[in-house]
């Protein structure tokens, strides 16, 4: 559970790190739209290099995010499982009775697995490489247009900011807890599936107390400090974006370009 990535920030001098926090939401954006887009392996092995020459920009180690793959690992086979016995079409590899695995099945398993590992390493990217004051002003910065309507920004974005901060904390906080129950007798790996659900609720209520008091403990000190949301709030550090912004920009178009025509020539080509 300590291996999660996502929420975490990797401090280290790199491009990536350097770029305006809005740009990199809206490349990460671009990125996740496009995994969406692609249909075959080329473009998938296409959309890695390009994932991998981030990571090697940012300097984020690698083994890092991949270790951060561990916590969603279970989510990546359920999905893959379902795709596989699930899918119709294509030739028969595989039958027993009402169960058949297909090609077709296979191949969906497959795209969606590698999209999967994908799409959580680029969001990881944006957390590892951006503080979480700098996002919460990204993302308030991206709604800022929704406030004519009455929707508060700041607030939305200060929640989410706050949400993705907590996630290694309470991961932290949950093993401390499952330590000092195994300390005590606890056995969190035998049994069956029901026994081990059972198990789980000794972690899960001290986790959910925990939970409640530092939330308080979080609304006490943002209320010491006289925090009154987005009320005549100033910056220090304004936002202000540079020419390697732009060009992060333009790679970013570039990127979706070349993606889409990989898609035209795969489906010239019939190849998945």
């Amino acid at each position: 559970m300590l291996k999660i990535t996502i929420g975490q920030y990797y401090p280290v001098q790199s491009p990536i790190h350097r770029l305006d926090a809005r740009m990199k939401l809206l490349c990460t954006i671009i990125f996740i739209t496009v995994l969406f887009f692609i249909g075959n392996f080329l473009g998938y092995a296409f959309a890695a290099v390009f994932l991998a020459g981030m990571i090697k920009l940012s300097k984020v180690p690698p083994k890092y995010l991949i270790r951060g793959l561990r916590a969603i690992i279970f989510i990546i086979f359920f999905t893959a499982f379902l795709n596989i016995f699930f899918t119709a079409g294509g030739d028969v590899i595989f039958s027993w009775g009402p169960i058949q695995i297909t090609q077709q099945g296979l191949v969906n398993a497959l795209r969606m697995a590698v999209r999967l590992v994908m799409l959580i390493i680029g969001s990881s990217m944006l957390t590892l490489t951006t503080t979480p004051i700098q996002l919460t002003e990204a993302i308030e910065f991206g709604l800022s247009p929704f406030k004519k309507i009455g929707v508060p920004a700041h607030e939305i974005a200060m929640m989410l900011t706050i949400a993705l901060r907590f996630i290694p904390t309470l991961m932290e906080e949950m093993d401390k807890i499952m330590k000092a129950q195994m300390a005590r007798g606890a056995d969190f790996d035998t049994g069956g599936l029901f026994k081990k659900a059972k198990s789980l609720v000794p972690l899960l209520v001290p986790l959910f107390i925990s939970s409640f008091r530092r939330a308080d403990e979080l609304a006490l000190a943002m209320e010491a400090r006289c925090y009154r949301g987005d009320v005549g709030r100033t910056r220090m550090k304004q936002m202000k974006m540079r020419f390697s912004d732009y060009q992060a920009l333009a790679v970013m178009g570039l990127f979706f370009a070349t993606i889409l025509g990989i898609e035209r020539l795969a489906g010239l080509w019939g190849v998945w």
